[in-house]
């Protein structure tokens, strides 16, 4: 695999999504989703982590069936994102470190996402939470993701770059109170995520509070289901060259996951910054017809290399 300049990653957050199948993956198949994902992209973030703390074992399976020019960024467990209003413990920092020690010993953790919802706006408790984050979680590249415009703030991208928080650039609809892109870098680390613009469906998941689990995590499902346009994905090239002209590595990820939407737009981005064609999975081709023209051939067991 030809590695984007600049030591640009490009990679999908999370890759086990059921609606991948005959999309993704082959259908029908016992394919190895990870594995499989693996041999088109050199980064995956981990999205299961945000709701469950990984076990070691299985942080040792991801690297045991994926090659070693892989690695990961994982997104840090709610506990310490969304539920705020009460301290976390030690303990509870302990279990998640424990997890994912293998991919720290094993030199494969790119970086630690802090997402943080909406509602997390700059103001005093919030510069106090982080504050603790970065203390005990230092051992790690720690990014941040923040999705209101208060953070947009000079003083707010000052405290992250004094706290060597690496600010997360995001693509999301633009409104009301939405952060737009800003890509500045505040640590030696970039760090960029695709959610797509689907404006209608974007505050859905908030209004779904009291509907049953299934429904609220349609809804989540519903705000990322967007397609971007090669168009849309020009105007992301600049910010991600500056961003990784200025930073030891970057990191791109697509998460606009509903129906593999996420793993096209991943490889076009990957295309654009090669500046060539590039390996698709053989399913992907069927489901959207516009990657023949980045495909390279067809290779062994019908994928395309």
């Amino acid at each position: 695999m030809v590695t984007p300049p600049q030591n640009i990653r490009i990679g999908t957050s999370g890759w086990s999504y059921d609606d991948w199948d005959g999309i993704v993956y082959p259908a029908g198949s016992q394919v190895d989703r990870l594995a499989y994902l693996a041999e088109f992209f050199d980064t995956l973030e981990v999205n299961s982590s945000f709701y469950r703390a990984p076990a070691a074992t299985m942080a040792a399976s991801w690297l045991r069936r994926t090659p070693g020019r892989m690695d990961f960024a994982v997104k840090l467990h709610r506990r310490f994102t969304h539920e705020w209003t009460a301290p976390y413990t030690r303990a509870e920092v302990d279990a998640f470190r424990r997890g994912i020690d293998p991919l720290c010993q094993g030199g494969r953790l790119g970086a630690l996402l802090m997402q943080f919802p909406w509602s997390f706006r700059f103001d005093e408790p919030a510069r106090l939470w982080l504050d603790q984050l970065a203390r005990d979680f230092r051992r790690y590249t720690l990014v941040v993701e923040v999705r209101h415009r208060s953070w947009e703030a000079l003083e707010a991208v000052d405290f992250l770059r004094s706290h060597r928080l690496n600010l997360a650039a995001i693509d999301q609809p633009d409104l009301p109170g939405n952060l737009p892109p800003v890509p500045v870098a505040t640590g030696q680390v970039g760090y960029v995520r695709l959610h797509g613009r689907n404006r209608q469906q974007w505050f859905t998941a908030l209004r779904k509070e009291q509907e049953t689990a299934p429904e609220r995590q349609a809804a989540r499902d519903a705000r990322y289901d967007y397609l971007y346009s090669p168009e849309e994905l020009l105007q992301w090239l600049p910010r991600i060259k500056d961003l990784a002209g200025g930073t030891e590595r970057t990191y791109v990820f697509a998460n606009n996951h509903p129906r593999g939407q996420a793993v096209a737009n991943a490889l076009q981005l990957r295309s654009m910054l090669l500046g060539q064609k590039v390996p698709v999975p053989e399913p992907l081709l069927n489901a959207f017809g516009f990657l023949r023209q980045i495909a390279q051939g067809t290779g062994r067991q019908g994928t395309l290399f």
